[in-house]
C-alpha cells in the first residue's frame, strides 16, 4: 500500500528556516515571544517536562528547551508561565463546516464563507487549531485554505479538506444540495480526479445504510475505484464505516483511514491484526457523536464552558420539550447506546493491538457543537480506557502526521505556533483541556471560550470562570 511521509529535505528546511529566524531574528520586522517557565506537552507522547521555555518568531517556533538554558534575545516579549500548562493546539480530525444555523441544517441556506469563517473562530476559541473538514464541502473551501496558506499567519482555526466525498448514488452520505453521488466505477474515478484536481487534500467515501433504512451500501467495486484514485493522485482515501464486515473489506482494498468506529460489534484481533498489518489507521472514533445520540436533553447545556459558544435560543432549542418527545420517539434512539459500547471497546482494542489512532468528532452538523466536541471526545476517549497521554498525543502529534500539509501539532522548532495554554495539567485529568488560559494560532493570541459570548453583548455571559 502506498505509504504518505513528510520528505526529509522538506522537513530539514522547515528546521533551517527556524533556526535563521532565531539566530537573525534581531531585524525590526522580526516579532519575538518567549512562553516561559512553563510544564510543556510537546504532543509527541513524551511525558510533560516542568520548567520549559518555547521562543516563537514571525508565527514559527523556534526554539524549545529547559527555561535555564533558553537564548536571552534582547528584543523579544517574555511571558511568565509559572503554574500553566502548555500544549500544541488541538486537532479535530473530523469535522463538517458550514452547514447550520444554530441547529437548523441547511447547506443551500447556510453554507457560504461568513458562516464557514465563523465556525473556524469558533474552533480556535477552543483550543481547536486544526480541522480536517470532511466531504461536505462546497467549492468555495478551497478559496478559503488558499487564502489561509497565502497568509500563513491567521487567526482562526487552520482547515483541510476532503472537499465534495464520494457519496454511492441512492445510498447513505453527504448532505442535501451538494451534489456528489456516483452510480459505476468510472464514475467514481472520474470524480476523485475532478475533485482532487481543485485542491483536495484527502478523499472521502460512505459505506453506510443508517440501520438498514437506506436499500444499499456502496459497493466493494465503487470503493476499490475511489481508493485507488485516491492514491493514483496521491492523496489519501478516508471512509466513513459503520459495520464491521465494511471495515474488514475496505482495509483489504487499502484505504487508508476509518473516519467512525466499528459500531455494529466491537473489532475483534482479526480486524485489529489486519489494520495493523495494512497501516489503516482510526483517525477519528467519533465517540462524541454517538454519545450525543443517546440523550433528549444534552447532559451540558448549562455549562459555561458549552453555553458560552452558542446562542440563547440555540439553548432554548435544545430545552425545549417539543424537541426531547421528538428524538425519544425516533426508531433509531435505543439503538444508539450499544453503538456507543461498542465504539469505545474497538477503540481500546485498536490501540492494545497497537493500530495507529487519531482524534475526531464528527462534529458540525445538527446538535453537533464545534469545539466543544473535541474536549467532551478526549473525555470519553480517556473513559474508554486511553490514558490522558495519549488522548492528547493523538489530538496533537499524531492527527498532525496524517497529513504532510500541516506544519503544527507538534512543539518543535520550525513548526507553526499554534498553542494552547491552560491552567491546569490534562495530562492528570483530561477534562482539564477545559481550563484554557490563553489560544495562540501562529504566534497570536485569538480569542479564548472565556473570552466569547456568542449571541448576546460581550458582557452577557459574565466572568470567565476556566
Amino acid at each position: 500500500m502506498r505509504r504518505f511521509r513528510p520528505g526529509r529535505a522538506r522537513a530539514m528546511n522547515r528546521v533551517g528556516v527556524a533556526l535563521a529566524a532565531l539566530c537573525l531574528g534581531g531585524g525590526a520586522a522580526a516579532e519575538t515571544v518567549v512562553l516561559d517557565h512553563v510544564t510543556l506537552f510537546d504532543g509527541t507522547g513524551s511525558a510533560a517536562r516542568p520548567d520549559q521555555a518555547l521562543v516563537m518568531t514571525d508565527g514559527r517556533i523556534t526554539w524549545v528547551g529547559a527555561s535555564a538554558a533558553r537564548p536571552r534575545l534582547s528584543d523579544a516579549t517574555v511571558e511568565d508561565l509559572r503554574g500553566k500548562f502548555l500544549m500544541p493546539g488541538l486537532i479535530d480530525s473530523h469535522v463538517h463546516l458550514g452547514l447550520v444555523d444554530g441547529v437548523d441544517q441547511s447547506f443551500p441556506k447556510y453554507y457560504d464563507r461568513a458562516n464557514v469563517e465563523a465556525q473556524l473562530n469558533l474552533y480556535a476559541a477552543y483550543g481547536v487549531t486544526s480541522v480536517y473538514t470532511l466531504g461536505t464541502d462546497g467549492d468555495l473551501i478551497h478559496q478559503v485554505i488558499a487564502d489561509q496558506r497565502r497568509a500563513g499567519r491567521i487567526d482562526r482555526a487552520r482547515a483541510y479538506t476532503a472537499g465534495r466525498g464520494v457519496v454511492y448514488k441512492g445510498s447513505y452520505g453527504g448532505v442535501p444540495g451538494l451534489e456528489q453521488s456516483v452510480a459505476t466505477p468510472a464514475e467514481a474515478t472520474a470524480m476523485v480526479q475532478r475533485e482532487t484536481a481543485k485542491g483536495d487534500d484527502f478523499v472521502k467515501l460512505w459505506m453506510d445504510d443508517e440501520f438498514g433504512t437506506v436499500a444499499k451500501r456502496m459497493p466493494y467495486e465503487v470503493s476499490k475505484a475511489v481508493i485507488d484514485a485516491a492514491h493514483a493522485a496521491d492523496k489519501k482515501a478516508a471512509a466513513h464505516i459503520f459495520y464491521y464486515d465494511n471495515a474488514a473489506e475496505l482495509t483489504r482494498e487499502g484505504v487508508d483511514v476509518f473516519m467512525h468506529q466499528v459500531r455494529d460489534r466491537v473489532a475483534d484481533p482479526a480486524l485489529t491484526a489486519a489494520m495493523k498489518r495494512r497501516g489503516t489507521w482510526q483517525l477519528a472514533s467519533t465517540l462524541s457523536r454517538e454519545a450525543s445520540f443517546t440523550y433528549t436533553l444534552l447532559p451540558f447545556v448549562d455549562e459555561p464552558f458549552f453555553s458560552r459558544g452558542v446562542a440563547p435560543s440555540t439553548i432554548a432549542t435544545l430545552k425545549s420539550q417539543e424537541r426531547q418527545r421528538k428524538l425519544a420517539a425516533s426508531p433509531l434512539f435505543p439503538k444508539y447506546p450499544p453503538v456507543l459500547r461498542n465504539a469505545m471497546a474497538s477503540l481500546a482494542a485498536e490501540v492494545k493491538a497497537g493500530v495507529r489512532y487519531g482524534m475526531g468528532t464528527d462534529s458540525g452538523p445538527t446538535a453537533r457543537f464545534p469545539g466543544y466536541f473535541a474536549h467532551w471526545e478526549l473525555e470519553l476517549m480517556v473513559k474508554a480506557g486511553l490514558t490522558p497521554l495519549q488522548a492528547l498525543t493523538a489530538a496533537t502529534g499524531t492527527n498532525a502526521s496524517f497529513l504532510r500539509e500541516n506544519e503544527s501539532g507538534l512543539l518543535e522548532p520550525g513548526k507553526w505556533a499554534d498553542l494552547l495554554v491552560l491552567d491546569r495539567d490534562p495530562t492528570r485529568d483530561i477534562r482539564n483541556t477545559r481550563s484554557i488560559n490563553a489560544v495562540y494560532v501562529a504566534g497570536r493570541k485569538v480569542p479564548t471560550i472565556w473570552q466569547t459570548c456568542v449571541g448576546r453583548a460581550a458582557d452577557a455571559c459574565g466572568t470567565a470562570k476556566p
